[in-house]
């Protein structure tokens, strides 16, 4: 007779966690220790004691009410249950983030309960004793982030599942036979989740869309779009309906406008731009000050609201710009041509025109629709070499138009003479606590295929801080107009910094001789502001400003106006793109609506657009920056028989990041990878240390490395480490 196999039985401290579960989920009935353990498919002994004893422990704790004796029932209103977000690790475990507590609350794997990165969830939280860190279990999933994601299918006989390279998905995802479609065996595909059945490890879903092949251009750009739920196309409808808007140019509707286009108009932009949405123009007036003219594309001229052609502007809320495409919030014959302003052509306008005196104060203020006429178009190169020579010769290795070319006195004058202005206003905000970003951005150039040539860094000089200056005044002053007449406005607002992640990146700049002042609001941006410029051209420099933006909050839309930090405003909002960003668009129908003498709008209606904005304008951040990260990767997969040197950006007690100083592309060498002695992590000094020299890798060390491992998929560098730099 074969002796009977029992089952191991599953080592536990105690079951309080899941008896509350149980009971909340069904909090309206009582429950003894024999249904618990059914429940729970627990069947021997000594499990039933131990639900016995927690049931009588969470009684006395006065968590669960003891019904009739052995019954017990779920408190109906308890002080340990939180509704909040989980954010996931990349090691299966996760943080409840709640307004509840001042740290995040610990969720280890087995509490987790199907909860995925960034849902709303309802935990309840124990182990609450002083100086212990708090944590949690799921109790209820209240609200799925996203259902859908991208992923290399792995199809079975009968099946199929779905692994996704984000380390924040800690599940793969189970496809029936019936529901693979018209995937094939590898793969990428954008997959829907249907169900997770309650004894599934896995959650149940759908192939929804098949991208391609892993590691080819289009299909990885493709899955960034999809894995943000962002679009790559416009619907036939929607292109078929702005196709049949009339944007001829129409004297009916000139009459009702500021007609602008004897004004000397201009614009600058970086030269592979294709939309135009904000013009300069400038004009000396008699008593020796300035009528400076900020022109901004109308484009709620020709996006009614109601219409399916602004439901979908508003759905995209912005235009995404990945490293090789700009996936635009407009259709082409409004983004491109009828809303851009082109070079001799006439335009429909919403203007912010402005009397400036010498110092650049603001004497008179107008803003309305108008009609301009483009005389020129610079590229900011082009404008850049005006201003460093004063020459009104554009010659050949600078202009855009592939050729030399003789650009009129009159502009030269309006652009050095917006320049001197424009050094003044930025002088001034400066003096007045703004904070000052010159971050170098990664381009690449790219050729008729989309592959890396090569890597270049986009710098901002004069020509970029001239046409920024002037959009920040328009920006300001049309949130101050409508601010002061305290009327509902969409609002770009920017919060004081996070006092911990100051904190932490203080302790960081202070391994490179760096120091942050703190004792008030003024002197942090003044210090930010000096270290700015101590680290500029150094080799710290990108890790440092990175690490001084992250200590900023997020900027956002919002009806209510706190004022924007970084750029030391009262009033602030967005006028000046309203091709790319939808808030501008809200923003000029508003201003618009109550130059006419409207009432003050529905607060909580423009706060959700707001809040909608700016999660979309965070996904779209999160794209392009995915975007580079392939690129990066693609870039360096045809360069692996090379040696780069690098600088050590970031320690952890599995490697080291390194950030390659002639292409900011960064990777790991994993620690078990750096064979000149046995290294481990110091989190004080937050280096790596060797057991038998004491050698220490640290913060901005230079080393030389080699490719080891380009994964395009998962958009990660691994460096092979060979020698620290002399």
């Amino acid at each position: 007779m074969s002796k009977k196999i029992r089952k191991p039985i599953k080592k536990e401290k105690d079951f309080s966690g899941k008896i509350v579960k149980i009971l909340s989920q069904s909090a309206n009935k009582a429950f003894n220790y024999k249904q618990i353990a059914a429940t729970l498919e627990l069947d021997d002994t000594k499990s039933r004691n131990q639900i016995i004893k927690d049931l009588k422990i969470l009684a006395a704790s006065k968590k669960i009410t003891e019904t009739e004796p052995g019954k017990y029932l779920i408190k109906a209103i308890s002080q340990d249950y939180y509704e909040g977000t989980i954010d996931m690790t990349s090691r299966k475990t996760a943080y409840f983030i709640c307004d509840e507590f001042e740290e995040d609350v610990f969720i280890p794997t087995n509490n987790l309960n199907r909860a995925l990165d960034k849902d709303k969830v309802k935990v309840y939280v124990y182990n609450r004793r002083k100086g212990k860190r708090p944590e949690g279990e799921v109790i209820e999933v209240l609200e799925r982030e996203k259902t859908e994601f991208v992923g290399v299918i792995d199809i079975q006989p009968n099946f199929a599942f779905v692994a996704t390279a984000n380390p924040k998905m800690y599940t793969d995802i189970f496809i029936p036979k019936d529901k693979i479609g018209e995937a094939e065996n590898g793969d990428v595909v954008l997959v829907k989740i249907e169900d997770w059945p309650k004894k599934a490890d896995s959650p149940f879903g759908s192939v929804i869309r098949v991208l391609g092949k892993p590691g080819e251009h289009n299909t990885e750009i493709h899955a960034i779009l999809a894995e943000y739920g962002l679009p790559s196309d416009f619907p036939v409808e929607v292109e078929v309906f702005a196709q049949k808007l009339d944007t001829s140019i129409q004297e009916s509707e000139i009459a009702k406008r500021r007609d602008m286009r004897d004004t000397l108009t201009f614009t600058i932009d970086p030269k592979d731009a294709k939309d135009f949405d904000d013009a300069l123009s400038f004009k000396k007036l008699e008593n020796g000050n300035f009528e400076i003219g900020i022109h901004i594309a109308d484009v709620s001229y020709y996006l009614e609201e109601g219409t399916i052609l602004d439901d979908e502007a508003y759905q995209r809320a912005t235009s995404v710009y990945l490293v090789d495409r700009v996936v635009p919030m407009l259709p082409e014959v409004l983004s491109n041509f009828a809303c851009s302003l082109r070079p001799n052509e006439e335009k429909y306008t919403f203007s912010a025109v402005f009397e400036v005196s010498p110092s650049a104060q603001v004497i008179s203020q107008w803003f309305g629709r108008t009609v301009i006429y483009s005389d020129q178009r610079f590229a900011y190169e082009e404008a850049q070499y005006i201003i460093e020579t004063k020459d009104n010769t554009i010659p050949l290795e600078t202009s855009i138009t592939g050729e030399s070319y003789v650009v009129s006195d009159e502009m030269v004058e309006a652009t050095l003479k917006l320049d001197e202005l424009a050094k003044i206003l930025r002088k001034k905000r400066m003096q007045n606590g703004a904070i000052s970003f010159d971050k170098v951005e990664v381009k690449f150039n790219l050729d008729a295929e989309g592959e890396p040539e090569g890597v270049y860094f986009k710098i901002s000089k004069d020509a970029n801080h001239l046409i920024e200056e002037f959009m920040l005044l328009a920006n300001r002053k049309v949130a101050e107009y409508i601010g002061k007449q305290k009327k509902t406005f969409v609002y770009r607002i920017h919060d004081e910094p996070n006092e911990d992640k100051l904190i932490a990146m203080a302790a960081v700049i202070a391994k490179f001789g760096y120091k942050l002042d703190f004792r008030n609001k003024g002197d942090i941006s003044k210090s930010l502001n000096s270290l700015m410029e101590e680290v500029n051209g150094k080799k710290e420099q990108n890790l440092i400003d990175t690490l001084a933006i992250r200590s900023m909050s997020k900027a956002k839309y919002s009806t209510d106006n706190i004022g924007h930090y970084g750029l030391a405003f009262d009033y602030y909002s967005h006028f000046t793109s309203p091709i790319r960003r939808y808030p501008d668009v809200m923003v000029h129908r508003l201003l618009q609506y109550y130059l006419d003498g409207g009432a003050s709008v529905d607060e909580e209606t423009y706060e959700t657009k707001c809040l909608h904005c700016s999660n979309m304008e965070s996904l779209a951040t999160n794209a392009e920056r995915d975007s580079i990260k392939y690129m990066q990767v693609k870039y360096m997969q045809d360069h692996q028989d090379e040696e780069f040197l690098g600088v050590i950006s970031g320690v952890t007690e599995w490697g080291i990041y390194v950030e390659i100083v002639s292409n900011k592309c960064e990777g790991m060498v994993r620690i078990r990878e750096i064979k000149d002695d046995y290294y481990t992590f110091d989190e004080k000094q937050y280096a790596l240390v060797g057991a038998t020299s004491d050698s220490i890798l640290q913060l901005g060390d230079e080393i030389y490395v080699k490719v080891k491992n380009a994964d395009l998929v998962k958009k990660q560098l691994d460096f092979h480490f060979l020698r620290r730099a002399e």
